[in-house]
């Protein structure tokens, strides 16, 4: 009996681990159509060719050399053992163990929620760098980011590395190890390529580039939301007790209301000070407060996720403020 309630949680952990990963995988979709709606109809093509390349090059590099980067059992990062997938053979055919020692689900399920979790990371700096830099360029870049700069990084904290040993940082879902990491390389990209032609006047002046589809762009908001759900509330990486489905329960009704917080607060905003609502500024409210939530979406109640989403979504406006009063 002991044996078949253990076999039990394990197919039932291997399976949330996997369906977790299924909406992570989503939000692919998610991504192509935000930003296919923000853009200019004519650059259209192109971002979605960006989109579903980023993510099978993530797979592939990922698979053959950040998996064994980032969780090879080595922190140097020189060479790792398992270089070139000889440990991701192993890690997938193996099973994972739980703190305590119990099994509770497949490595293959570990692996394949851990590589949509990197396509994500790219994701962002594809948004960041839409309509100024080239795809043969940008498939490059995407590259090295999932084989080797978000592995690295991955180390520090997930595999093990000084962050989590030393420091004792703690990320729950990945707001820094996959978002700052993304939106670090998006910054960078974004300061050596410049502005989008026509984004400013010679005297300074911005001028408005308008989304060519709004409706592709709130469809891609929702569908980045619904994939959120399993993004932080997979992280639980496990829901066959008591606690854990608690847990991610409360993951959920956080992840909800930090989005819905953040949407109105940049609604609200822009109707105070621009006379008018913004979609634009709603749906990047909303992102906003996602991305804030992840870093602990268990430890808060609803009311204040809500509060984190809307500061964050007012942090976003203060941005874009400061922007147009500096050019």
């Amino acid at each position: 009996m002991e044996n078949d309630i253990v076999e039990l949680k394990y197919a039932l952990d291997t399976f949330y681990f996997l369906m977790s990963g299924v909406l992570v995988m989503w939000m692919a979709a998610g991504f192509s159509m935000l930003e296919a709606g923000l853009v200019r109809s004519k650059n259209t093509t192109e971002i979605l060719t960006k989109n579903v390349a980023l993510y099978a090059i993530a797979c592939c590099m990922y698979m053959v050399m950040g998996y064994s980067i980032m969780y090879g059992g080595t922190a140097n990062l020189i060479m790792p053992d398992g270089w070139f997938g000889n440990s991701i053979a192993n890690a997938t055919t193996a099973e994972v163990l739980a703190s305590g020692g119990d099994t509770y689900y497949a490595g293959a399920s570990d692996f394949f929620f851990q590589v949509v979790f990197v396509a994500t990371a790219m994701s962002i700096v594809s948004g960041a760098v839409a309509e100024r830099m080239k795809l043969w360029a940008f498939l490059a870049f995407a590259v090295v980011m999932t084989g080797f700069i978000y592995p690295v990084q991955g180390v520090w904290s997930w595999g093990g590395g000084f962050l989590s040993e030393t420091v004792g940082y703690s990320d729950y879902a990945g707001s820094g190890i996959v978002h700052l990491c993304g939106a670090t390389a998006a910054l960078s990209g974004v300061l050596f390529l410049g502005p989008r032609k026509g984004k400013y006047n010679s005297d300074g002046k911005v001028n408005a580039i308008p989304g060519a589809n709004m409706p592709l762009a709130a469809i891609g908001m929702f569908i980045l939301w619904m994939g959120w759900f399993g993004f932080n509330g997979g992280s639980e990486l496990a829901v066959s007790s008591v606690e854990s489905s608690n847990n991610v329960a409360s993951v959920f009704v956080n992840t909800n209301a930090a989005a819905a917080g953040g949407l109105l607060a940049a609604l609200g905003l822009a109707q105070l000070l621009y006379g008018k609502a913004d979609l634009t500024m709603a749906v990047n409210g909303a992102l906003a407060g996602l991305v804030a939530i992840t870093a602990d979406p268990l430890s808060a109640t609803g009311g204040m996720a809500t509060l984190i989403g809307a500061v964050v979504a007012r942090l976003l406006w203060c941005r874009v403020l400061l922007r147009q009063a500096t050019n």
